[in-house]
């Protein structure tokens, strides 16, 4: 298959229909809001009971709810187990969705909280933290089977509804999003990774001291980085690994991916490959790539 065709975002048959879910306090309203901006058709909390007469109309009408996003506040296994069915008769109409989890970190989720000066609704007479957990169990089903998990720790409003925009254009998604992250191992792992490739085998050019102050997207870092040995014969492989991954993708209909690409401290090595990898992952066909560094500059 020739490498040089024009990609063009791909618009589903029938209604667009996004279910947003994920930790209260993590980004659902402004994640609503952002797509509200860009002519989505947004209902809020909606109970599950009513997402059956939903179904009906968008099957029914298409063309009135050309993009629907549903926001769903999941607080009580009862309601997960209505969320479920609810979703099923979606799928029993013949309508197609796709689902976004918002996530966050426990102590960024309880900062957000506290400057709101609101308790957790889950929390009851406990602590915070408690509400938080037990709200993350609730959830974990739901991360699971979402087409695409967005961790907001680093981000705020304008970072999300930016993130939310690329992710869900106009036009439509394209066949295959791939978000392409570089981050720090001491930091911790991306939460919302779907492969992980750890760099820590390339030379650190941190012991380099005319390279140390400088990033991984800098010509001499870079150039550093990508000559030694192994690292072209890794990305010419992981590449090869990735290619009928992407394929199954399309195959059953998930549009959004993440790569995390890792080194210590996530300012070098991580960063020149996660580069390189999205500079050549863009050259294949019906893909579109956006590169995220994600500890560039916590040092």
């Amino acid at each position: 298959m020739s490498l040089d065709l024009q990609l063009q975002p791909e618009k589903p048959p029938s209604s667009e229909v996004l279910v947003i879910t994920g930790m209260s306090g993590a980004g659902r309203t402004t994640a609503a809001h952002a797509l509200q901006d860009h002519g989505w058709y947004v209902v809020e909390n909606m109970p599950p009971q009513l997402f059956i007469t939903l179904a009906d109309l968008v099957a029914r009408s298409p063309e009135a709810f050309p993009r629907l996003a549903i926001v769903v506040d999941v607080r009580s296994r009862t309601y997960l187990h209505e969320l479920r069915s609810a979703l099923h008769q979606l799928e029993s109409e013949g309508v197609e969705y796709r689902t976004l989890f918002l996530e966050a970190a426990d102590d960024v989720l309880v900062r957000r909280f506290e400057a709101g000066r609101r308790p957790h609704p889950l929390q009851g007479n406990a602590r915070l933290l408690d509400g938080i957990q037990a709200e993350r169990e609730i959830v974990s089903e739901l991360k699971e089977a979402a087409d695409v998990v967005v961790d907001t720790s680093a981000l705020n409003v304008h970072g999300l509804a930016t993130e939310v925009t690329e992710l869900f254009s106009e036009d439509g998604p394209v066949t295959l999003r791939l978000n392409v992250m570089s981050f720090g191992f001491k930091y911790g792992l991306p939460a919302d990774a779907n492969f992980v490739a750890d760099m820590r085998f390339i030379p650190n050019p941190h012991w380099v001291p005319t390279l140390r102050p400088h990033t991984g997207v800098e010509a001499q870092v870079a150039d550093y980085v990508l000559s030694q040995p192994g690292v072209d014969a890794f990305l010419t492989a992981y590449l090869a690994a990735l290619d009928p991954v992407f394929e199954g993708y399309r195959r059953e209909n998930k549009h959004y991916a993440t790569l995390a690409v890792g080194c210590t401290g996530g300012k070098h090595r991580s960063v020149a490959v996660a580069e390189e990898l999205a500079r050549r992952i863009a050259q294949r066909p019906r893909v579109t790539v956006h590169v995220q560094h994600r500890d560039m500059g916590r040092e």
